[in-house]
């Protein structure tokens, strides 16, 4: 049985804890080596018989701003679902409440006043605009293997943004820009077997932005188990 240091411990937890959605960046682009030192990191992670079912596509420099156009062209003109996995039909309960509680919190930090449509819809937009990001990488997932397939691209995922916090990078995963898979498919020439799963847009935080002043709280531990013991 493997052991593990209480400093081992306390890194993974540090990552945990100061990971959060950033929705403000500066523009300086990351060095290509750290961007390829944080795949390898995310490349580790575990997956079903060892399929390893992640693709990812990242862009830099002018690559970034022409997809950055082009997508939020794409959105304002058509604002409607194209997506390759379904997106939830509606929230409700404790779901809802939780996601008008987070919608509320970048609102505030933001200025947004209840009930400011062109607000919101400039604060949308700007998921489009990959809120000022110089990378994002599109993930996408093998459509023959179905929930497991994205599953395991999920646990890519999280393996990418605690790598990305390690080396001071901080990201965002945006289910949004799946909302045009359509337009992301055509743009990347993406072979017709792969789902747009979501994407991740990352880059050095601007702590001066009012959007990274918060953070959305977490349930208790009490809330999210069921213990069974006899």
């Amino acid at each position: 049985m493997t052991t593990h240091s209480t400093t081992q411990s306390s890194i993974l937890a540090d990552l945990m804890y100061r990971r959060w959605s950033c929705r403000g960046f500066l523009s300086e682009p990351v060095p290509r080596d750290v961007i390829d030192q944080i795949i390898d990191i995310a490349r580790r992670t575990p997956s079903w018989c060892n399929t390893q079912p992640w693709h990812l596509h990242v862009t830099s420099g002018p690559a970034t701003d022409k997809f950055r156009t082009s997508l939020a062209d794409s959105w304002a003109g058509d604002p409607r679902l194209h997506t390759d996995f379904e997106f939830p039909a509606s929230y409700e309960g404790d779901y809802l409440e939780r996601r008008r509680a987070s919608g509320w919190q970048l609102y505030e930090a933001l200025g947004v006043e209840r009930g400011d449509r062109a607000a919101s819809a400039r604060e949308m937009l700007r998921n489009f605009e990959f809120f000022g990001a110089p990378h994002v990488a599109i993930v996408t997932a093998p459509a023959s293997l179905g929930v497991y397939g994205a599953v395991d691209c999920g646990l890519f995922v999280q393996s990418f943004l605690l790598a990305a916090q390690s080396y001071g990078v901080a990201a965002v995963p945006q289910a949004a820009l799946a909302s045009h898979s359509h337009f992301i498919r055509e743009h990347f020439d993406l072979p017709s077997d792969r789902k747009v799963l979501l994407g991740i847009s990352f880059g050095y935080p601007d702590m001066d932005h009012p959007a990274n002043s918060y953070r959305t709280p977490r349930r208790a531990v009490e809330d999210v188990v069921t213990w069974t013991e006899a």
